[in-house]
């Protein structure tokens, strides 16, 4: 998730550049990331790619989800900082902060606010997928479950088991964003 907070973070600013080329990168990128699947994102890495490049299961593993959840969190600080009222850089423009300070110092930290919820269910839409790495043979908890039900015959408490396992880590996930909203709330 840390690459792609990162990348969707930068191409969301890209989004809001004033810049056309930025702005068309970043917008084809959304575009065309959020449209391919994620597993054929991880088929086309791995197999495509990852053979012409000689890239590990691991590696492009990671790579796809990040550059795949990235796209959505790009629209997510987009959104987030267009929801923030026009007036607030007017008014850090008329104090002298320059369009860059009054990003950083003033815009942004308005928008993690209003992104926390959001941002919150992507981390748990990420940790879900994530279970797609194992058709790249990565050992994931899934794949672990699918290893020892082949071996016990026991499939139906095997994967109970994983299933509660995703579910007490998200339910976990759930409730620390649910702090974390409570924490940066604005108050009223």
């Amino acid at each position: 998730m840390f690459f792609a907070l990162i990348i969707g973070f930068f191409s969301g600013l890209g989004q809001i550049a004033r810049n056309r080329l930025l702005n068309t990168i970043s917008t084809v990128y959304v575009e065309v990331v959020r449209g391919i699947p994620l597993l054929v994102q991880l088929m086309y890495l791995y197999y495509g790619l990852g053979k012409l490049l000689s890239i590990g299961e691991l590696p492009a593993a990671i790579a796809a989800i990040s550059i795949c959840y990235a796209a959505y969190l790009s629209e997510i600080f987009r959104a987030g900082i267009a929801a923030i009222p026009k007036g607030q850089m007017e008014a850090a423009l008329a104090l002298g902060f320059s369009r860059k300070k009054a990003l950083f110092y003033l815009i942004i930290p308005q928008t993690f606010r209003m992104i926390l919820p959001p941002l919150g269910n992507q981390f748990i839409a990420l940790l879900k997928d994530s279970s797609l790495v194992s058709i790249l043979a990565v050992s994931d908890l899934l794949r672990r479950g699918r290893e020892f039900a082949s071996v016990s015959f026991k499939y139906f408490e095997t994967y109970t088991l994983v299933a509660l396992i995703y579910l007490i880590i998200t339910l976990f996930l759930s409730k620390l964003v649910a702090l974390l909203e409570d924490k940066f709330s604005y108050e009223e």
